[in-house]
């Protein structure tokens, strides 16, 4: 086995940018999260880029959005979560509490969903979303589950289940 290429994804990352698998591929293309997470500064890091598998080039990097929760202790667009795929589109979390669905083709978010809310639950106990930094979403069967609030920053405890016709 050789080494086909190196790139550098991160600037100066407090946590190393390969600390866990978090990147997906398809059959030519491979998505790695960013994250250069910075808790002193909440707009630092974050973003998705999407490498050709066979050379590294970039095909496209999709900056992220300023985070909406900047004064929560916490905060950050740091994506530190693996990211899932389906056909055309790439999940993937962020410690602002995002999950965001991109197009695997140029990198436009496609979907967003805050999960930093309170959620009624079948129990009836208290819960709480928080931020995406664990584990990435596990899509079977139409559904796309994900954990937001499993983390060492803005702190939940709901597990979300996701289908394309709300059931």
């Amino acid at each position: 086995m050789a080494l086909t290429f190196s790139r550098r994804t991160v600037t100066a990352a407090t946590i190393p940018e390969v600390d866990t698998p978090r990147r997906g591929a398809d059959n030519s293309v491979v998505y790695f999260p960013r994250s250069d997470w910075d808790d002193s500064g909440p707009e630092a890091g974050g973003g998705l880029y999407a490498l050709k598998v066979a050379t590294g080039d970039k095909v496209w990097y999709a900056p992220p959005p300023k985070p909406s929760c900047a004064a929560t202790p916490g905060c950050s667009a740091a994506q530190m979560a693996p990211v899932s795929l389906i056909p055309q589109v790439v999940f993937s979390g962020s410690v602002d509490g995002h999950l965001r669905a991109y197009d695997t083709s140029d990198g436009a978010v496609i979907w967003d969903f805050d999960a930093l809310q309170d959620f009624p639950t079948v129990n009836g106990a208290k819960a709480h979303g928080g931020s995406m930094n664990q584990s990435g979403p596990a899509i079977v069967d139409g559904m796309l589950f994900v954990n937001a609030g499993y983390t060492n920053a803005i702190d939940g405890n709901v597990l979300l289940a996701f289908s394309v016709d709300g059931k």
